[in-house]
């Protein structure tokens, strides 16, 4: 029962924020792996089957797609590097594994 008194009120709060802490550290040492593996699309702008619709967003729907060319060109740079990325990583692997076979064969 103590425990959970202790558990109320200021503490909960710093077991609250020892815990953020810990998740945001934990993020952010995986962040520029993850990031570096994915590349994700941007969404594709929406035109409106209704041309008075069409009309009265086209401002909207322009900078929709001026945003999207402008993401589209950063997507395609990512695959560019992943792809690079991987293919290092699999030349990398293909030798680790000659090496492991000579181990074999020793």
């Amino acid at each position: 029962m103590h425990l959970i008194k202790k558990i109320r009120g200021l503490d909960a709060f710093r077991l609250c924020v020892s815990i953020m802490a810990q998740a945001i550290l934990l993020v952010a040492c995986l962040a520029g792996e993850v990031s570096a593996a994915s590349c994700l699309p941007p969404p594709r702008p929406f035109v409106p089957s209704d041309s008075q619709a069409a009309r009265d967003y086209v401002d909207l729907i322009r900078s929709d797609f001026e945003i999207y060319m402008r993401d589209i060109q950063s997507y395609f740079r990512c695959l560019e590097v992943e792809r690079a990325r991987a293919f290092e990583e699999a030349r990398e692997v293909s030798q680790d594994y000659g090496r492991f076979l000579e181990l074999m064969d020793e």
